[in-house]
């Protein structure tokens, strides 16, 4: 097997994929909204994980990766794709109460989870003294957003949709550690992948129907384009592209983009669906920035 070729800073091809990952990882959760104007939430996650499944088994056909070799983490993948499959259910659930550019400012406090949480389980991931100031921060400006919802909130039940923001990036953040601390460390990412996006397509239509949703496919055309665009880049495409670089390339310094996902999520909110846009969210998004890039500095 051909030893992979890591590089010790990111190159224009790395810069290129990550800001075109987190562009769209902003924009999928206007996708999402969109979508929700006729398809109920947990439905149409049912349908984007299960064509990303789909295209994901595909590929590892193609590829020649083994799925269902036995190696010791089933158990583990179980784990994490029940976490995946929390989180997403929060996220489809909360964009029906909260602004997509609120929710994803949330959910992006997902590495400060792994940061508090992770050296429980790692102590060699202990925390430096700049990094809790990067939590401190951050939870900071997540507390004064949070708290907007309940004095200046031009949606109803706001603050039940940005709690659930906030428990999605504590899943996510929950779902990181599981794979680093189980064997799904050890299988190859498109494994890893698989049993997140295989999980969520059984625990998803069971939540929906659970929920009482009516199932159809019966719906627009740009309705279907969204869903498309959800399934085919972001949750098959995009998660590739991302795992292939953390292949190649530091994963410190690709964390420090994540930042970008709130940014655009909040342009593509206020712009394309007349979004709100306070001081408060502003604040705490560059809060949020902040803080990802002081917790993922080294020394």
């Amino acid at each position: 097997m051909t030893a992979v070729q890591r590089k010790d800073h990111l190159d224009t091809l790395a810069i290129t994929l990550l800001v075109a990952c987190c562009a769209f990882w902003g924009f999928q959760q206007i996708l999402i909204k969109f979508a929700s104007r006729e398809i109920p939430p947990l439905w149409q996650a049912s349908i984007r994980m299960a064509g990303a499944t789909a295209l994901l088994w595909l590929w590892c056909q193609v590829r020649g990766v083994k799925l269902f070799q036995r190696d010791g983490s089933l158990h583990g993948g179980l784990l994490v794709g029940l976490l995946f499959a929390a989180e997403f259910c929060l996220i489809y659930l909360g964009l029906q109460h909260t602004s997509a550019s609120r929710l994803t400012v949330f959910l992006y406090t997902s590495p400060f989870w792994v940061a508090v949480l992770l050296p429980r389980f790692v102590p060699a991931e202990s925390l430096r003294r700049t990094q809790w100031i990067g939590l401190v921060i951050a939870f900071s400006a997540v507390g004064i957003a949070f708290s907007e919802a309940f004095t200046h909130s031009s949606m109803p039940g706001q603050w039940k949709g940005d709690a659930m923001g906030l428990a999605a990036g504590m899943f996510w953040g929950l779902t990181t550690i599981a794979i680093r601390t189980t064997k799904v460390a050890t299988v190859q990412a498109e494994k890893s992948l698989f049993y997140q996006l295989g999980v969520t397509a059984v625990v998803c239509p069971l939540m929906s129907l659970a929920l009482g949703e009516t199932w159809s496919f019966d719906y627009s055309a740009l309705a279907w384009g969204s869903v498309f665009l959800q399934t085919a880049v972001g949750a098959f495409a995009s998660y590739l592209a991302w795992m292939w670089m953390l292949r190649h390339y530091p994963a410190t310094q690709m964390s420090t983009f994540t930042f970008l996902t709130p940014l655009f999520a909040l342009v593509f909110g206020v712009v394309l669906l007349g979004e709100p846009l306070t001081l408060q969210l502003v604040l705490a998004l560059v809060g949020v920035a902040a803080g990802i890039v002081l917790v993922s500095r080294k020394g």
